[in-house]
């Protein structure tokens, strides 16, 4: 079991985080909210993870999404990561972003408990955050 205790959430300056970012010195062992879309939910762990970041929460591109989850599956190329990848709603992204935005903030302090457990959640059928 592991938590994360008053950590930083930065935004990935490019959003979509998958390629070079600007701010990566920022993700240095913090949390990296991220947008979907550009490239595989892989390639935007393994660059966070490459900036040194301590997990990664990607959120839809869908700012309306306020009730589907998405599936967030392997790409065919054999490459892994080393750090937690979680998904969190567009509507949800989106007001995180924007709340930062309005008080001109560069990231937000959070904490998270998460549950690391053996059962692959495809099996559990349920999204991670559930069990925490």
């Amino acid at each position: 079991n592991t938590r994360y205790e008053q950590i930083h959430l930065v935004p990935a300056d490019p959003p979509e985080a998958c390629g070079e970012l600007n701010n990566g010195v920022f993700i240095q062992d913090q949390i990296a909210l991220v947008e979907r879309g550009g490239c595989s939910f892989l390639s935007k762990t393994r660059v966070i993870q490459e900036h040194g970041g301590r997990a990664v929460i990607i959120a839809d591109n869908a700012y309306d999404n306020d009730s589907f989850y998405i599936e967030m599956i392997q790409d065919s190329t054999r490459r892994t990561a080393d750090i937690p990848a979680l998904f969190l709603l567009g509507r949800d992204g989106y007001m995180i972003r924007r709340s930062l935005e309005q008080h001109g903030l560069p990231w937000a302090i959070i904490s998270i408990p998460v549950n690391v457990t053996s059962i692959p959640t495809y099996e559990m059928m349920q999204p991670p955050w559930t069990f925490w």
